[in-house]
């Protein structure tokens, strides 16, 4: 006998195991805050903690402290009714990004935090992006609904503007003087009262608004209808369908990525927190869903993908992971997606900074997994012998702002080396590399609070001091004309002496042409053996030019020169290349090359004259612009730009987009830098040494 459409939905919507759901947002929209109200409303803690004053469970680390705002993942785990969560804030950012990026794909579901705030819409446009893509199933939480000042309806079209899915509204306020004391759910056709936190009180809906639940109620059970042609038919027939079958639809169209469901509410005030947490209960997938979403098959070893990587001080390394599938127990010998093979140390379950020790992790369960060497976040890693596939590859976050490192005491140098890399296998968008022409060891990241936090955590978790300052630029030098000279490296040390003798003639060639060596001696009067290394001292000149730069875009031609049957060497033949060099190249017109950059630049469309006068600012040549492609609402600005200008450009780009403008820059070519600037260049270089 068939399952009825109530036994059906009661099935979809009943508990299935540990929940893992991913809480985003746009900078300050109140995820923390919601975080503690979740922790207050399930008795995981007596009383919410407020960021304002330090007292909260999430942003507990002394720099999101000292900040203001999340800097990192936040892991919490509640019990509500009969079943387990394990919520996870994710900081609003765009600098952090990369903190939900590795978070998101393995949750089964995501809370995306917002308000009434034209400003803040660019950034929610990026979240939810980001979710559409990953196929995460999301609610739209409108919070701070106690001080919203107009109309919901209203407030959900400017939201839709910035989400390809439809926003479905399943509440609607129940306004009091111009305050929203409480809600009635279109799918329950209940009221609520609010109460400060506790849950609210269920009342009669009030007789003045049951016309515009009527309305609402219909709105939403249309979009549901768009999705499900018996739906459509019974409103069309003017039939109330049963409330299974509309919960039942909110649920399959919500996993299916049909809709985005938008519950209102006060972070602050704990005010439709309860209405939430049930939501989630019932409507959000479990782990089955997600690990379907990411292509693992329920059968096989137990299975389980690394979202965070933590680096404690007494702990040792702590791999925050999703068991998609089987169970793992302390001791496991586990292989990582990069052939790594390592016993698991122990377990813990993670609330903020505080880790209670578990014996086992089952599917479903998010914990923190000790000292798995070699397993980095994005990682997924299993029991058994063979090394398993990672199943949600992200590509690698393009760095935006770079400073030069170096410590203020040497003796911290090797340190330096090991916090570094503990701070970059933490956090995948901070890249470290070594610029050998330069000499600087370098730090690079998605913003300039993003850099500074890190080298915080140099300072504050591993005592390194560090100083910064800006990287050095790749200037470059050429010469204007062609000129003609010897090179006579002469000495007599008592027994065999020194003798070598060059004519050279050094020209300028094309932009990007390089060097050229050109070898037209006739008569032998530079023997062969000796050319290469008159090509060599010459290639050693290029080193640094008269200005202090490479030299580039230049021929040198050797065309006389003589030599000692006894004297002469491998040795004396580079030397007179070099001293005919270094009498060449200032009697040629040198003259500073600098780097100009192809810079792409993408932002909200309302920002383009802004982001245009940036960019004319910093000397740079605007190429043109156009629409982002599959972005409403955004455009990429094409430029060219000196290298010199790119160090802050990102700061001034989000001071100029809300938060949210970003950059693509490459090397596109050398230009002659001249006047002023270039002076300036050169007399800083010259300080240098």
């Amino acid at each position: 006998m068939g399952s009825t459409g109530s036994e059906r939905a009661q099935s979809a919507r009943s508990p299935r195991g540990p929940r893992c759901i991913a809480i985003v947002g746009p900078f300050q929209s109140g995820k923390t805050t919601l975080l503690e109200a979740v922790l207050e409303r399930t008795g995981t803690v007596q009383r919410a903690g407020r960021v304002a004053d330090g007292s909260s469970v999430g942003d507990g680390s002394p720099e999101a402290r000292a900040h203001g705002h999340g800097v990192e993942l936040n892991a919490a785990c509640v019990h509500f009714i009969d079943d387990r969560m394990t919520f996870l804030d994710c900081p609003g950012s765009i600098e952090f990004a990369a903190e939900a990026r590795s978070v998101t794909p393995a949750c089964d579901a995501a809370i995306v935090v917002c308000e009434a705030d034209e400003r803040k819409l660019p950034a929610l446009q990026v979240i939810l992006r980001e979710l559409e893509e990953a196929g995460v199933p999301r609610f739209l939480f409108l919070n701070k609904i106690d001080t919203h000042a107009g109309r919901v309806q209203e407030t959900l079209q400017m939201l839709q503007t910035v989400s390809r899915t439809p926003l479905l509204l399943r509440q609607i306020p129940i306004w009091k003087n111009g305050i929203a004391v409480g809600y009635i759910d279109l799918a329950l056709e209940r009221a609520f009262i609010y109460r400060e936190h506790a849950a609210s009180q269920v009342v009669d809906i009030p007789a003045e608004e049951l016309g515009q639940e009527k309305q609402a109620r219909f709105s939403m059970l249309e979009r549901l209808a768009d999705y499900d042609d018996s739906l459509m038919e019974e409103l069309i027939e003017d039939i109330e369908p049963p409330r299974d079958q509309v919960f039942d639809d909110l649920t399959r169209e919500l996993r299916e990525g049909l809709i985005v469901p938008v519950l209102l509410g006060s972070a602050e005030r704990g005010n439709g927190i309860t209405r939430l947490l049930k939501a989630l209960r019932h409507e959000a997938p479990a782990v089955a869903e997600t690990r379907a979403r990411l292509g693992v098959t329920p059968d096989g070893l137990p299975l389980a993908h690394v979202m965070k990587t933590i680096h404690t001080t007494h702990g040792g390394k702590l791999s925050i992971s999703r068991v998609l599938r089987g169970t793992f127990r302390e001791g496991d010998v586990v292989v990582g997606s990069r052939g790594a093979e390592v016993r698991i140390a122990g377990l813990q379950r993670l609330t903020g900074g505080t880790g209670v020790r578990e014996g086992e992790a089952v599917e479903g369960d998010v914990l923190a997994f000790n000292r798995l060497e070699g397993v980095q976040t994005g990682d997924v890693f299993s029991t058994g012998k063979s090394q398993p596939r990672a199943v949600a590859s992200m590509a690698p976050l393009e760095p935006v702002f770079r400073v030069a490192i170096a410590t203020r005491d040497r003796k911290d140098d090797v340190r330096l080396n090991t916090a570094l890399s503990k701070l970059a296998e933490e956090d995948p968008s901070l890249l470290v590399d070594h610029n050998g022409e330069a000499g600087e060891l370098r730090v690079a990241g998605q913003g300039e609070v993003h850099i500074r936090v890190a080298l915080e955590r140099l300072a504050g978790r591993y005592g390194v001091q560090v100083d910064r300052r800006d990287t050095r630029v790749g200037y470059r030098e050429s010469i204007r004309h062609k000129v003609s000279v010897r090179g006579r490296h002469k000495k007599q040390t008592g027994g065999h002496g020194q003798f070598g003798d060059v004519v050279i003639e050094v020209e300028p060639l094309e932009r990007g042409r390089g060097f050229e060596f050109v070898d037209r001696v006739t008569g032998g009067v530079v023997p062969r053996q000796y050319i290469g290394s008159v090509e060599h001292g010459v290639r050693e000149a290029l080193d640094a030019g008269p200005l202090g730069f490479p030299v580039v875009d230049i021929r040198v031609t050797l065309t006389d020169g003589s030599y000692h049957s006894v004297d002469s060497s491998d040795m004396a033949f580079r030397a007179a290349a070099r001293l005919a060099m270094a009498e060449a190249l200032p009697k040629a017109g040198p003259m500073l090359l600098e780097p100009v950059q192809t810079v792409e630049i993408a932002i909200p469309a309302e920002a383009m004259s802004k982001a245009s006068g940036i960019v004319s600012s910093r000397r740079g040549q605007i190429l043109g612009y156009d629409g982002r492609p599959g972005w409403d609402g955004w455009d990429i600005l094409k430029a060219m730009v000196p290298e010199s200008e790119i160090g802050d450009l990102i700061i001034e780009l989000r001071s100029a987009t809300a938060g949210v403008g970003t950059f693509h820059a490459s090397f596109d070519h050398l230009a002659e830098l001249a006047g002023k600037p270039a002076d300036a260049v050169v007399r800083n270089e010259a300080a240098r040494h």
